[in-house]
C-alpha cells in the first residue's frame, strides 16, 4: 500500500463552497461574474463561515464548455479579469482566513489549444492520442482538422481532445495505444506538474480535479491512472505539502488511495454510478440522465426514500479512507440540479442542511444553496450546458442573488446581456433579505457551520453510531451529539435510544424534534441536534 504524507491538518475541518466564478458577482457590469465580484464578497463567506473555496475553471478558454476546454493553463480567461486580480482575491481570502482551490483539467484541453493546433499538423506528435489514417478510425475519434491524417480521441466534447496518457493496454493493430511510458505521456505527466506547480505559487491551496479518472485509456479498475496520481502526489507532498488533491472521481474508495485527499460524492462515479448521492437528493426534476438508474431519494416529502444506498457506500468508502483522507458531500454543482429543485420546497431544506452539516464528510455547499436558490428550468443551451433531453446544466448555474435590487445585486449590465438569466420568480430568495431574518436558512447554516467548527465530534474525524435508519433518522456523533432528521412530511417518531435515557438533553439546533424518555418525535420536515452530555 502506498504511503503517503499525512493530509494538511486544515483539510479535516474545510467547510467548502463552490463558486460558478461567471455567475457569482459581475464587478465590471459586464453581465458575467469575475474574480473582483469574488473578492467584494468575501465577508459574505467569512460571516457564513465556511472556510475553503473551489472556483471552477477560470484559464483561457473559448468556452464551448464552460471553461473545461482550456486553450492555455498559464493564463485567465480575460472575463474574470487578471492574473493579477487572482492574486489579489487569493490574499484578501486569506486574510478572512479562507483557502482556495482552483479547478485543474486534467485529462483534454480545448482544440484551440496551441498543443493542439500543433499536433493537428505533425505526424510526429503524440501528445494527443491520433490513428494514423492507414484504416478506419474507431467509433469515438473524430477527423483530423490539420494536415495531419487520421483522426483524434475526444475526453468529452468533440471540441475536447484527450491528452495522451497512454493506453493500458497497447495492441500492435492500433499502434495509437501508446504506452504510459512513451514520451508523449511522459511529457503530459510533467505538463501537469508544471501548471500545478505555476498556480501554487500565486498561493493557491490545491486543486479539484476534473474527470479525475480520465486519464489512461482501456484502463480496466483504473490501475494506470491510479499510478499516474500517486506519481503526483509523491510530486506534492515533497514540493508543496500544504497542498491537496481533491478528485471529481465519485469513488473515495478507489481515488484516495491513489493520492487524492479527498473524493466527492457524486451523481456519477463508483460501482453504482453514483447512486449513493443521487439517493439522498435527486428527485429526477432537475439534472437527469436516463443511464441512472431510478432510486427514490431520502430528501423527499414522499417518505419512500432510504438513507442506507448512502450509508452502505459510505461506510464501504470510510473503512479505506480513514486515516488516508476524505470523502465530501456536496449540496449540489455546477453538473447536478440543486437542493430546491421541482416540487421541493423551501421549508424542506433545513433538514438537508442539518445532516449534510452533522455527518463525516467534508461538506462542500454549492453557491446560492445557502439561500436555498432554486434549480431553474426551461433555460436555453448555454456553453455546453445541455448534455440530454432532461440534462440542462444551466439551470444550476443561474446568478447569485445577492438583493432584490436591479440584478439582484449580482450586476449592473443590462438584464440580456447576464451570462444567464436570473430567477424570474418574484419570490426568489436573496442573502439581503435572509440576513435580516434571524429564522432563515442563511441564518440556520451559519449556526450548523459555527456549530461544526466549534464540536469537534460533528467534524469530519468525529465518530458516529446510526441508531435509526429509517424515519426519522437518528445518529449519535462522537458517543454525545444526537442527531435526528425527518426529511418526510409526516410525522416521524422512533422509540428512543438507550443514550438518551435517564440524563440531561441540550438542545443545540432544534426545529420540530422533541425527545422524551420513550420516543424521540420529529415533524414533518423536522431536524434536531441535541448534546446529551459527557455521560453518553
Amino acid at each position: 500500500m502506498t504511503s503517503f504524507r499525512p493530509a494538511p491538518a486544515w483539510l479535516a475541518d474545510a467547510v467548502f463552497y463552490q463558486i460558478y466564478p461567471q455567475s457569482f458577482a459581475d464587478s465590471d457590469g459586464d453581465g458575467i461574474g469575475d474574480f473582483n465580484g469574488i473578492t467584494r464578497h468575501l465577508d459574505h463567506l467569512a460571516w457564513l463561515g465556511v472556510n475553503t473555496v473551489w472556483l471552477n475553471p477560470c484559464f483561457a478558454s473559448p468556452f464551448r464548455d464552460a471553461g473545461y476546454d482550456i486553450s492555455d493553463y498559464f493564463s485567465v480567461a480575460p472575463r474574470y479579469g487578471t492574473e493579477d486580480d487572482l492574486a489579489a482575491l487569493v490574499e484578501e481570502a486569506r486574510r478572512h482566513g479562507i483557502r482556495v482551490l482552483l479547478d485543474l483539467v486534467a485529462g483534454h484541453t480545448s482544440d484551440q489549444h496551441p498543443w493542439f493546433t500543433a499536433s493537428a499538423d505533425d505526424p510526429a506528435d503524440d501528445r494527443y492520442i491520433w490513428t494514423d489514417g492507414t484504416r478506419p478510425a474507431p467509433a469515438g475519434f473524430v477527423a483530423s482538422p490539420g494536415a495531419r491524417p487520421g483522426a483524434y480521441l475526444p475526453n468529452f466534447f468533440d471540441s475536447q481532445p484527450a491528452l495522451n496518457f497512454g493506453y493500458a493496454r497497447p495492441h500492435p493493430a492500433e499502434p495509437w495505444r501508446r504506452p504510459v511510458d512513451a514520451e508523449g505521456p511522459r511529457a503530459n505527466r510533467a505538463a501537469l506538474r508544471a501548471v500545478m506547480d505555476h498556480w501554487l505559487g500565486l498561493g493557491l491551496s490545491g486543486f479539484r480535479v476534473d474527470m479525475a479518472a480520465s486519464l489512461v485509456k482501456d484502463d480496466p479498475d483504473t490501475v494506470e491512472t491510479s499510478r499516474i496520481w500517486t506519481e503526483t502526489r509523491h510530486w506534492l507532498d515533497a514540493t508543496h505539502p500544504e497542498a491537496v488533491l481533491l478528485s471529481e472521481w465519485g469513488d473515495p474508495a478507489v481515488s484516495v488511495p491513489a493520492g487524492f485527499h479527498g473524493d466527492f460524492f457524486l451523481q456519477f462515479g463508483g460501482p453504482t454510478v453514483g447512486r449513493p448521492l443521487r439517493s439522498l437528493w435527486n428527485n429526477r426534476e432537475g439534472t437527469d440522465a436516463d443511464e441512472w438508474d431510478p432510486v427514490d431519494c431520502f430528501f423527499d416529502p414522499s417518505g419512500k426514500g432510504s438513507p442506507r444506498p448512502f450509508l452502505e457506500a459510505w461506510q464501504e468508502a470510510s473503512a479505506v479512507v480513514a486515516g488516508r483522507g476524505f470523502a465530501a458531500l456536496p449540496t449540489a454543482n455546477h453538473d447536478f440540479a440543486r437542493l430546491n429543485c421541482g416540487p421541493r420546497t423551501p421549508q424542506q431544506l433545513p433538514a438537508a442542511f442539518a445532516f449534510q452539516l452533522t455527518w463525516p464528510t467534508l461538506p462542500a455547499i454549492y453557491y446560492g444553496d445557502e439561500i436555498g436558490m432554486r434549480f431553474v428550468p426551461g433555460l436555453p443551451d448555454k456553453e455546453g450546458s445541455v448534455l440530454g433531453p432532461r440534462y440542462n446544466r444551466a439551470g444550476s448555474r443561474t446568478p447569485m442573488q445577492w438583493d432584490s435590487g436591479p440584478g439582484a445585486g449580482f450586476s449592473t449590465a443590462p438584464a440580456d446581456r447576464f451570462y444567464l438569466p436570473l430567477d424570474p420568480d418574484p419570490e426568489r430568495p436573496t442573502v439581503a433579505a435572509q440576513r435580516r431574518d434571524e429564522g432563515s436558512l442563511l441564518h440556520l447554516v451559519r449556526r450548523l457551520i459555527a456549530l461544526r467548527h466549534a464540536t469537534p465530534e460533528l467534524g469530519s474525524a468525529g465518530t458516529v453510531a446510526v441508531l435509526h435508519d429509517g424515519h426519522p433518522f437518528v445518529h449519535l456523533r462522537g458517543g454525545r451529539y444526537l442527531v435526528v432528521v425527518n426529511p418526510r412530511r409526516e410525522t416521524a417518531a422512533v422509540a428512543a435510544p438507550d443514550a438518551v435515557r435517564g440524563g440531561p438533553l441540550r438542545p443545540l439546533e432544534v426545529s420540530g424534534v422533541r425527545v422524551g424518555e420513550d420516543v424521540v418525535t420529529a415533524d414533518g420536515f423536522g431536524y434536531g441536534v441535541f448534546d446529551l452530555g459527557p455521560h453518553a
